[in-house]
């Protein structure tokens, strides 16, 4: 899914995460990944409002938090509990991200560094349920118009700053913003970061199917606009391409499963797109197989004498189609050492099966665990390459 922002009046972590339960994030996957962090003394409710005429939804966050201020290293061993494990990636690189910009600021490790206003426990509610609303609405891609940038000054615990405050501003990297006459803070750390640690992509609204839209309302009050966070569901539209290709099939009733295993085998590794068999019966109901080939025009040749060598089949038949691929790109990952290849399409991303089986007997796990671990691994080098500007990833190797 794409969601795309339209942040008139800019952007916070409790307008974002308003946006996504108005979309239709289940409130309770979004409250049973804050409570996988151990939190405790916290509330959180969508309430529907108004503002200016216009339908949005409140994502109200209570926590009993008096702490002036918090290590930054604490809040980040928080997040880092939260289930599953994409949304731990994704709120700890928020955190962290926050963590980064304040230590630049002060000449402070990003651990040792002390967190004010964005130091609270809520930080930690906003991230998360950003992040388990993500993942429960399946969001893959973010995209957003310019970021509205107010001006003035704010107050924060080192006084009277202007408006961004400067760690807001070193979140702001690679964003797109716009100035505006909002008087004020209208982008917090927790929301630069958030947009930040997605990987969002400032540009107009890609080609898309409009599956819902939502308001996500602020606190502040504008006289000018209503200060409400504009986000839209949509489902991609991928242009597919096109291409002629060949299907080959013949019907056997006399060889065997282990011969058919091999044709398969010899058609893929001889260029054919994809080989398969199903199960057929013949004349004198003589129980069978059909072997499939699909192969590009060129190779139609080669891979009609390999099975009719193979199968010693009297023939076979052929027609022309036309098949339809959509883009994709392959990632590499390392699990604990051992590569596995990721194939990532517009919807959908999935381990190469026969690395993840080479990691399992070499790490003696399950090919479950081992094909989730991948895949947790491909998700973060996703927010740790997009949270530093560089945008989706392509085909590259992370360790």
């Amino acid at each position: 899914m794409i969601l795309w922002l339209n942040p008139v009046t800019g952007a916070s972590g409790d307008m974002l995460l308003g946006a996504l339960l108005g979309l239709g994030a289940p409130l309770e996957r979004v409250r049973d990944a804050v409570a996988g962090t151990g939190l405790t003394g916290w509330r959180l409710v969508a309430e529907p409002v108004q503002v200016a005429g216009v339908a949005a939804t409140k994502a109200v966050v209570e926590v009993h938090d008096h702490a002036p201020e918090r290590r930054a290293a604490e809040l980040l061993e928080r997040v880092g509990r939260a289930a599953p494990e994409p949304v731990a990636a994704l709120a700890s690189a928020a955190v962290r991200a926050i963590a980064e910009a304040e230590a630049a600021l002060h000449d402070r490790h990003p651990d040792d560094v002390h967190l004010h206003e964005i130091g609270g426990l809520d930080t930690v509610v906003d991230t998360v349920g950003v992040a388990a609303a993500l993942h429960a609405l399946d969001i893959t891609a973010v995209h957003s118009a310019p970021l509205a940038l107010g001006s003035g000054t704010v107050r924060c615990a080192h006084g009277v700053l202007p408006a961004p405050a400067p760690a807001t501003l070193a979140l702001l990297r690679g964003a797109a913003v716009v100035g505006t006459d909002l008087d004020g803070e209208t982008v917090t750390p927790t929301g630069a970061a958030l947009l930040g640690a997605v990987g969002t992509s400032y540009a107009p609204p890609p080609a898309m199917t409009v599956l819902a839209t939502a308001f996500g309302a602020g606190t502040k009050r504008f006289a000018q606009r209503p200060n409400v966070l504009s986000a839209t569901l949509g489902e991609p539209r991928v242009a597919a391409t096109t291409e002629p290709m060949v299907v080959l099939e013949s019907n056997v009733d006399d060889v065997s499963a282990e011969v058919l295993g091999h044709v398969v085998d010899r058609a893929l590794r001889a260029g054919a797109a994809d080989a398969w068999t199903s199960p057929a019966t013949m004349k004198k109901s003589r129980p069978a197989s059909t072997v499939h080939v699909l192969c590009a025009p060129d190779r139609e040749a080669e891979l009609t004498r390999l099975l009719l060598a193979e199968t010693g089949s009297l023939g076979l038949r052929r027609h022309q189609v036309d098949r339809r691929a959509v883009p994709r790109s392959t990632t590499t990952v390392e699990v604990e050492g051992h590569p596995v290849r990721i194939k990532q399409g517009p919807w959908h991303a999935k381990p190469e099966h026969d690395d993840v089986a080479a990691a399992a007997e070499a790490l003696d796990r399950p090919l479950r665990t081992v094909a989730a671990q991948a895949l947790a691994a491909h998700q973060e080098h996703r927010l740790t390459r997009t949270s530093h500007g560089c945008g989706a990833p392509s085909s590259g190797t992370v360790g």
